[in-house]
């Protein structure tokens, strides 16, 4: 039962999370650090849901997640395996997610107190309970509450960040319980959200990416699941992927952003580009450096996603205090490198060395687990 690797990593689905976090990015910043009418930006905006690049790594998240953890848990056979494998899964994503996420919600409450001259952090008060929210994992149930109504503070888009941390506690013993009906129970889940219409707790409590990500995890261990993508060739693949993309951003534009369809739309497109992604022929983009690069912003897609929202804040609070200039590209700009220096940092300090220390934390127990075991098995009577 071995721990997820970085080496099981696949270089698309990397890409993919730079897709993702690129097109998040630059929706956020209509209106976070853009603020002035630009013809060309409002019009992409008006016409695109950029912000569906969230659906994006949900699909993402389910696949990398269910293909690393589910045959793990399928492979207990008692309580006591089942107990490592969980915890042992727990403590990785604890250390890979928490530490940042924390240190974040952190920065942001200290920059609302005395960093906030022009308001751009929003409210000490908001910030709070949006901390606390974050921090207990009930971020999107608060989006929820106060969407229209109140301002929710700098760190709103922890809310995605809660609903797939959600997701982790429930997913193992979900899955040990469901044993092989798993796939059928994950289906009527599905198929009891598609259909409905969906108030916006509903929309911010969403499972349909995540959950066809994992059943594509399931599907990618049966006979044949490689056999389309191998007929493919990746000049088509990357056709298809193109409108995939474009779809993406575009349906259900302009209509209720809570419709009926929309957002099962939006998953299966999602889906369609992980298939393609996880093949690891070079369906996507072929390899070179434009490939290596995006892979290197996937891999800092989490602090990438963490931090843009408080980066552009941050810069326009110094040229608030600094007077405004007359060209807003100066403030977009300035916001973007706070954005690449921070997430660097953060990449290098506190993603790869606490994922690093996760790893050990989760094998040191296994071990422990597997003494107390074989312990248990010589001397059944010794407790």
């Amino acid at each position: 039962m071995r721990p997820e690797a970085a080496s099981n990593r696949l270089p698309e689905i990397e890409v993919l999370r730079a897709c993702a976090v690129a097109a998040v990015v630059l929706c956020h910043a209509h209106g976070n650090l853009v603020l002035r009418p630009h013809h060309v930006f409002d019009w992409l905006i008006a016409r695109t849901r950029l912000d569906r690049g969230v659906d994006l790594f949900f699909a993402i998240s389910g696949f990398v997640i269910s293909r690393a953890l589910l045959p793990q848990l399928a492979a207990c056979r008692r309580r006591g395996d089942f107990i490592t494998v969980a915890m042992g899964f727990w403590i990785r994503r604890a250390w890979r997610l928490l530490p940042s996420a924390w240190l974040w919600l952190v920065i942001i409450l200290a920059a609302s107190l005395w960093f906030n001259q022009s308001g751009a952090f929003m409210s000490p008060q908001a910030n709070a309970w949006a901390m606390l929210a974050g921090v207990f994992d009930f971020a999107n149930f608060r989006m929820a509450q106060t969407m229209f109504h109140t301002d929710y503070g700098a760190s709103f888009a922890w809310w995605s960040l809660s609903l797939e941390e959600q997701f982790y506690l429930l997913l193992p013993p979900c899955a040990y319980l469901a044993g092989r009906f798993l796939p059928l129970a994950m289906l009527g889940v599905l198929f009891s959200e598609a259909f409905r219409l969906r108030t916006m707790l509903m929309v911010l409590t969403r499972t349909d990416a995540i959950l066809l990500g994992c059943l594509l995890a399931m599907a990618a261990r049966m006979r044949g699941f490689h056999g389309l993508g191998a007929r493919l060739a990746p000049i088509y693949a990357r056709g298809l992927a193109v409108v995939a993309a474009v779809a993406l951003v575009t349906v259900g534009v302009g209509d209720n952003p809570i419709n009926r369809y929309a957002i099962i739309t939006v998953a299966l497109l999602s889906t369609g580009l992980v298939y393609l992604a996880c093949q690891d022929r070079g369906l996507l983009i072929a390899d070179g450096w434009p490939r290596r690069l995006l892979c290197a912003i996937g891999a800092r897609s989490f602090g990438l996603y963490l931090i843009h929202i408080p980066a552009f804040c941050a810069a326009r609070e110094i040229f608030f205090r600094n007077g405004a200039p007359r060209d807003e590209t100066i403030v977009a700009l300035t916001g973007i490198a706070l954005l690449l220096f921070a997430s660097e940092l953060n990449w290098r300090f506190v993603e790869q060395p606490l994922r690093d220390r996760g790893r050990h934390v989760a094998a040191r127990f296994a071990a422990r687990r597997l003494i107390l075991q074989s312990a248990s098995l010589e001397h059944p009577h010794a407790a």
